[in-house]
C-alpha cells in the first residue's frame, strides 16, 4: 500500500546460523522479513552480498545477479523517504513508487518459492548447517535457473526505476532509518445513534439540537409525515447533531418507534428495508428476505398506524426516499417525522423538506479549542501545560476552517508531539497547509496527520481503507492481514500486540473511529472524508467498489494490488468473478455479496495472492483450487453456507497462518491434514458445526488464536488435551463444554499456564426450549459437573477479557468467586450470559481493579 514497507531484521551469518528443530518462531520471521528488508533496509545489501559471495551462490552463476540487486535497493532506499512525502500530489512519482513497490513484492515471491522448496526437502537441508532457504534452494540447479532468471529480470526492472528516479531530483536521505522508526504506540462510517461525548462540545451545538427538537415534536405543526433536513459540508457534525436530536428525551418519549438509516453513498436498498423494519419491529418475510417486492409491502405493515421518527443519515440522492421509503412510510400515523442529513441542499429540496432548510456552521474558536483539548486530553497531557499552548492551538484550528473532523483528527498529532511551542509551531508552520494540488474536498489536517505515521502505520491506515463500510471486522482480522501483508515488523512471538497497538494508535489519532455498540475497541469504521483522502492517496494500488459501481473500464485501465468489491443488496447485479480476470498481481482481495461463479471458475490466476476474505458468497468451487495458491497466507470464508467440509489437501498451503470459517453453520468437520499447517497462527470456527477437532491438534505449535474449539470425549480421551502444549495461545474460545465430564479432563487444557493468554470465551450447550435454557430440566448432578468442569478452566492472572455463555452451574466457577486472590487482577471486560442455574454474582467483582 501507500507509506514507505520498512523491516528490522538481524543479517544473516551462514557461519552461526543453525536449524534448531525445537524453535517455535515461525520461519517466516527470519525468511521473508529479510528479503522484503532487502528493498528498504541498510542491510540489504550485505545480505546479498553475503549470499554471493556463498560457494553455491559461484556455482549456480546466480552471484553477480544477487549482487547487483542488493546494491541497486540500497540506492533506491535512501530516495524513497522524499519520495513518500512527493507522491500524494505528484502522480508521476505516485507511480514511481508503486513500480518499486511491485518490484519489492517480486523479490519476496522469490523468497517465497524457496521457502516452499526448503519445505519440501524437509525441515533440515541436507549437508549443511544453513538454515537460510535462498542459500539452500539455490542448490537445485533446476529450480535456481529458475529463481536465476527471476532475479536477472528482476535486475532490469530496478535498472529502469533507478534511472526513471533522476528524472525527479530526489533528495538522499541518508537519514532513513531514523526518519522510518516506529514511535512508541499511546495508549466505520456506517453510523449508528449512539452519541460519542467526546466529540461534543459548545452550546452551538446544544442550541442546533433545541430549535431542531422543537420544530420536529411542533404539535401544531402539519399532521402528514414532514422531512426536516441539516446541511453542512463533508466532517462539519452533520452527524453529531443528528444523535443528538435522536437521543433527546422528547424525541425518545414523543414517538413510538425511532428508527436510524445510514443511507451513505453505496446505499443497499435491501439493507435498508431490512433495517427498517426490524427496528420497527416488524416481521421479515419468509424467504424472500432479499426480495424488494416483499420487503416494501413488509416495512408497510411494520410501520402502520405508528407515530415514526426516521433519521436518514448521510444521504446523497433522493431515490431512495422518493422511490423506496416514501411510500411504505406513508402508512404512519399522523405527526411522523423524517430528519434526514446531507451535503447538498438538492437532496434536501428532492424530499421537500421543509424551509429553511438547518445548515450546520463550523465551530468558533472557543469551542473548537474545547474541541482539540478534549482529544488531547483522553491522554496523560496535564490541562496546565495544554492552556499554556492556547494561542498557538488557535492558529491551528484556523487552518482547519472550523471543521470538527478535522480538528478531531489534529488533536491527534499534539498526542504524539511534546508539550512545546516549538513542536506545536512545527505543526503550525508544515508546508502540507498549503499544498493546493490534491483535490478540493480533501482535509490538509488528515494529510498532515497522515505524513506525521510510521511508514508501518501509513500502511495499516491505508489498508483499512479496503473495508466495506456495513460489514463489521474485527480488530484481529484487519491485524492478521496487516501482518500477512508484511506491515508490522517486530519479534515474530508479538506481531499480534503489535498489530493491535497499531490499530489503537490510529484510534486514539481519530483516524478510524470504534463502534460504541461493542466493548473496546474490537470494531472500528473509518468517517468519509478520512476514507476517500486514503483511498486517494492508493488510487494506483487499491480499489474499492460498492453497490452498483462499474468495473469493466477501471479494471481495463489498471492493475491493482488490492481490492476490496461488495455487492450486497437487491438491486445488484450479480458480479461475475471472471471480470477479474485481468488483475493477475492482486496480492490482497476482499469479496463479499452476490458473486457468479461458474463452473471452471478458479482463484489461480491470483498467482501472488496473500490474502484472501471471501464473505456471503457460494464460493465452494472455488475450495478444491485454493491449495495452488502458493503465497496464500490469510483465508477467511465467512456465512457460506454451501461448506459442509473442506478439502484434504488444505495442508498444501503451506504458509497459510489465518484460517477463518466464522458463520458457516453447514461446516460438520476439519480434514486430519489441518495439523500439517505448521504456520498457523490463526484458527476461527465460530457459527459452525463442527463438533470435533482431529487428534494431533497439538502440533500446531504457532497458534495464538482458536475461536469455536469443540470440546469432545472418545473414551478415556478429551480433545481438551490438545491445548495443552500451545503455550502461545493468546485468545481462545471453548464450545461444547458440556460434553466434558470430569474436572481432570478441562484440568489438561493447563489454561493457567498459558502466560500469554488474554481472552477467554466459555461455553456450553444443553438442553433449550424456545431457545432459553430452563432451569427445571437441569438436574443438580449435571449443574455439579458443569460447575467442577468449569473449576478446572481457570485461566492465568494474565487474563484481560472473559466471556460465559450457557453455563448452567448453581455458583460460578472457583476462581471467579475466590477475588480475594490476584487471579483475576487484570481483567477488564467480563460478559456472562444465558446463567440458568446461577442467581447470584460475587461480591469481590466490583473490587477488581480494572474490570
Amino acid at each position: 500500500m501507500g507509506g514507505l514497507l520498512h523491516c528490522s531484521f538481524t543479517p544473516f551469518n551462514p557461519h552461526h546460523t543453525t536449524c534448531d528443530p525445537t524453535n517455535q518462531t515461525s520461519p517466516e520471521s527470519k525468511g521473508e522479513r529479510l528479503i522484503m528488508a532487502m528493498v528498504l533496509d541498510a542491510f540489504a545489501g550485505d545480505l546479498l552480498k553475503q549470499a554471493a559471495e556463498e560457494e553455491l551462490g559461484m556455482m549456480l552463476g546466480v552471484s553477480g545477479y544477487i549482487d547487483k540487486m542488493g546494491v541497486k535497493l540500497g540506492d533506491l532506499k535512501n530516495l524513497l523517504a522524499d519520495a513518500e512525502r512527493r507522491r500524494i500530489t505528484d502522480d508521476s512519482v505516485q507511480q514511481w513508487v508503486t513500480e518499486l513497490k511491485r518490484a519489492m513484492y517480486e523479490a519476496t515471491d522469490i523468497l517465497d518459492l524457496c521457502r516452499l522448496k526448503a519445505m519440501e526437502r524437509g525441515s533440515s537441508p541436507p549437508d549443511s548447517g544453513c538454515c537460510n532457504p535462498l542459500l539452500f534452494c539455490l542448490r537445485n540447479p533446476r529450480f535456481s535457473h529458475e529463481i536465476g532468471g527471476r532475479i536477472k529480470k528482476l535486475n532490469q526492472t530496478l535498472d529502469s526505476i533507478k534511472e526513471r528516479s533522476s528524472a525527479f531530483s530526489f533528495l538522499n536521505l541518508t537519514s532513513y532509518e531514523e526518519w522510518t522508526r516506529v514511535r512508541p504506540s499511546a495508549a466505520r462510517r456506517k453510523t449508528e445513534p449512539v452519541l460519542e461525548r467526546s466529540g461534543v462540545v459548545g452550546e452551538k451545538i446544544e442550541d442546533d439540537t433545541r430549535t431542531l427538537v422543537e420544530k420536529l415534536t411542533n404539535k401544531n405543526d402539519i399532521d402528514d409525515i414532514m422531512v426536516v433536513a441539516v446541511v453542512g459540508v463533508g466532517g462539519i457534525g452533520k452527524t453529531t447533531l443528528a444523535k443528538k436530536v435522536f437521543n433527546d428525551e422528547a424525541i425518545q418519549h414523543g414517538f413510538n418507534t425511532k428508527i436510524w438509516l445510514s443511507v451513505t453513498k453505496e446505499f443497499s436498498e435491501g439493507e435498508l428495508l431490512k433495517t427498517a423494519i426490524i427496528t420497527a419491529k416488524g416481521k421479515l418475510p419468509d424467504g424472500g428476505v432479499q426480495d424488494k417486492s416483499l420487503l416494501v409491502p413488509a416495512l408497510a405493515v411494520a410501520i402502520r398506524d405508528k407515530k415514526f421518527f426516521l433519521v436518514l443519515d448521510d444521504m446523497w440522492g433522493d431515490n431512495e426516499w422518493n422511490n423506496l421509503l416514501k411510500d411504505p412510510l406513508s402508512y404512519g400515523a399522523p405527526g411522523s417525522r423524517v430528519l434526514v442529513t446531507t451535503r447538498h441542499g438538492t437532496v434536501a429540496r428532492g424530499l421537500k423538506a421543509v424551509h429553511p432548510y438547518h445548515h450546520v456552521d463550523k465551530l468558533g474558536p472557543e469551542d473548537a479549542w474545547s474541541l482539540l483539548t478534549k482529544q488531547i486530553l483522553t491522554t496523560e497531557k496535564s490541562e496546565p501545560t495544554i492552556d499554556m499552548l492556547k494561542d498557538i492551538g488557535l492558529q491551528i484550528i484556523e487552518k482547519c476552517d472550523g471543521l470538527p473532523l478535522a480538528i478531531k483528527v489534529m488533536g491527534g498529532l499534539p498526542c504524539q508531539k511534546e508539550e512545546s511551542h516549538h513542536a506545536w509551531g512545527k505543526l503550525l508552520n508544515d508546508a502540507i497547509w498549503s499544498v493546493s494540488q490534491m483535490p478540493e474536498e480533501l482535509s490538509n489536517a488528515i494529510y498532515l496527520s497522515y505524513e506525521d505515521l510510521s511508514p508501518c502505520l501509513k500502511q495499516c491506515f491505508l489498508h483499512f481503507s479496503l473495508k466495506p463500510k456495513k460489514v463489521l471486522f474485527e480488530d484481529s482480522e484487519f491485524v492478521g492481514m496487516w501482518i500477512l501483508e508484511g506491515f508490522v515488523h517486530g519479534d515474530s512471538d508479538r506481531l499480534e500486540e503489535l498489530g493491535i497497538e497499531y490499530h489503537k494508535e490510529l484510534v486514539l489519532r481519530n483516524l478510524i473511529e470504534p463502534d460504541t455498540s461493542y466493548p473496546g475497541q474490537k470494531f472500528c469504521s473509518m468517517h468519509d472524508v478520512v476514507r476517500s483522502f486514503a483511498q486517494y492517496v492508493s488510487r494506483n494500488e487499491s480499489l474499492v467498489l460498492n453497490n452498483g459501481e462499474s468495473t469493466s473500464h477501471t479494471f481495463s485501465m489498471q492493475r491493482y494490488l488490492r481490492l476490496s468489491i461488495e455487492t450486497k443488496g437487491v438491486e445488484s447485479d450479480t458480479f461475475e468473478l471472471r471480470s477479474l480476470q485481468e488483475q493477475k498481481s492482486l496480492r490482497s482481495i476482499i469479496l463479499i455479496g452476490n458473486f457468479k461463479i461458474q463452473p471452471g471458475d478458479s482463484m489461480i490466476i491470483f498467482s501472488s495472492l496473500r490474502t484472501l476474505h471471501m464473505e456471503s458468497i457460494d464460493c465452494v468451487a472455488l475450495l478444491e483450487s485454493l491449495h495452488q495458491l502458493k503465497h496464500l497466507r490469510y483465508l477467511a470464508v465467512r456465512m457460506c453456507n454451501g461448506i459442509n467440509s473442506l478439502p484434504q489437501d488444505i495442508h498444501k498451503m503451506k504458509l497459510l497462518q489465518h484460517l477463518s470459517f466464522d458463520g458457516c453453520r453447514n461446516l460438520v468437520s476439519l480434514p486430519n491434514s489441518i495439523v500439517k499447517l505448521q504456520e498457523l497462527r490463526y484458527l476461527a470456527l465460530g457459527g459452525t458445526c463442527v463438533i470435533s477437532m482431529p487428534r494431533g491438534f497439538h502440533a500446531l505449535k504457532n497458534l495464538r488464536t482458536i475461536y469455536g474449539f469443540p470440546a469432545q470425549m472418545d473414551g478415556d480421551w478429551c480433545s481438551l488435551e490438545e491445548l495443552g502444549p500451545l503455550s502461545h495461545l493468546r485468545c481462545i474460545r471453548l464450545v461444547g463444554l458440556q460434553n466434558v465430564s470430569a474436572n481432570s479432563f478441562a484440568r489438561k487444557a493447563r489454561l493457567g499456564e498459558k502466560v500469554y493468554l488474554s481472552f477467554l470465551g466459555l461455553e456450553c450447550s444443553y438442553r433449550f426450549d424456545d431457545d432459553v435454557l430452563k432451569k427445571e430440566s437441569i438436574s443438580e448432578k449435571d449443574q455439579r459437573v458443569i460447575k467442577e468442569v468449569f473449576d478446572g478452566l481457570c485461566p492465568p492472572p494474565c487474563i484481560q477479557d472473559i466471556t460465559i455463555q450457557g453455563y448452567y452451574g448453581c455458583q460460578l466457577p472457583r476462581w471467579m468467586r475466590d477475588t480475594s486472590t490476584t487471579l483475576l487482577e487484570s481483567l477488564k471486560i467480563l460478559q456472562l450470559r444465558d446463567l440458568a442455574c446461577c442467581t447470584q454474582l460475587p461480591h469481590g467483582l466490583c473490587q477488581l481493579p480494572c474490570l
